[in-house]
């Protein structure tokens, strides 16, 4: 079985600074780098460093090529990976000493997916594949409801979200996972125990993964609720940590690995890379979380 990832790959400026800028005021960055990055390009990574098979429906310009590249690389499938004139997505990226990041991004070839591209990419799919996507790409009702049309089971998260996530045809999900703020932005609820009791009604025909930061996880699955402690780490960059768990969950869950294990491992991913600066480069090998499951589990 395949996870088809219709994701984004952005080129990442990345700034190292002392605090985030603020309106009116000019300061100076402490490092630059510009990386590969995009939630898509991130979770195909993470899903690849897992061990699962990939392929990265996308699209960068026809000048950022060597990016494609990295993903091949990386073992991900990028036939369906275009290169074309339009400029590639990209993001600024503020970093503090704290690990903090605020961004700036702009969509470009991400935004120009169509139905033909969707409709390719899905064509020779199998019913135990899996479509995974993000909300940085053009075409999100098409691929969701093109893949429930194929009996494929659909991974959504959305982020960065926005309000046209709440149009979405919801019904085509079968699995959701969002951070706290992206899970009460989506759900219209503020407290915790109110955002559950929303996704447990609304959300039924669905499992929702709702990760928490420093305080976990927490899965909801046939009304059940697993919850998942986060590992205590010292936190230097924060940047696609939660790529790291989507793609290390998935990675497991698809091949039918029990909620909660798949839970810890994705937990274990995710903690690995806040200890490491950038994007897609601090996404952990599988034996390295195998090691850390080994050394924080007994």
């Amino acid at each position: 079985m395949a996870i088809i990832n219709f994701g984004s790959v952005n080129i990442d400026h990345v700034y190292q600074v002392d605090h985030f800028v603020q309106p009116g005021e000019t300061i100076a960055s402490t490092h630059y780098q510009q990386l590969l990055g995009g939630k898509g390009a991130n979770q195909s990574i993470a899903l690849a460093a897992a061990g699962a098979e990939v392929r990265h429906v996308g699209k960068v310009n026809q000048s950022d090529s060597s990016f494609k590249q990295t993903l091949i690389k990386h073992g991900i499938d990028c036939q369906f990976l275009q290169c074309v004139e339009a400029p590639s997505g990209h993001a600024i990226i503020q970093v503090t000493p704290s690990g903090e990041n605020a961004i700036v991004l702009f969509g470009g070839a991400n935004q120009e997916i169509g139905n033909k591209e969707i409709m390719h990419a899905l064509d020779k799919t199998r019913p135990s594949d899996w479509v995974l996507t993000q909300n940085e790409t053009s075409g999100l009702a098409e691929t969701l409801q093109q893949a429930k049309e194929k009996g494929i089971k659909v991974a959504f998260n959305p982020a960065p979200m926005s309000e046209s996530v709440k149009s979405l045809p919801h019904e085509c999900i079968d699995l959701l996972i969002v951070n706290e703020v992206e899970a009460a932005e989506l759900s219209g609820e503020q407290e915790l125990d109110a955002i559950i009791e929303h996704y447990k009604t609304q959300w039924s025909h669905a499992e929702v993964i709702i990760t928490l930061g420093k305080a976990g996880v927490i899965m909801l699955k046939n009304q059940q609720t697993i919850q998942v402690d986060a590992f205590v780490v010292d936190a230097v960059d924060t940047t696609a940590a939660g790529d790291t768990f989507i793609g290390y969950f998935l990675a497991a869950y698809s091949q039918h690995a029990d909620a909660r294990q798949a839970l810890k491992r994705a937990c274990a991913a995710s903690a690995i890379s806040v200890t490491r600066a950038g994007a897609a480069q601090s996404i952990p090998e599988a034996k390295e979380v195998d090691r850390f499951l080994a050394k924080h589990t007994g």
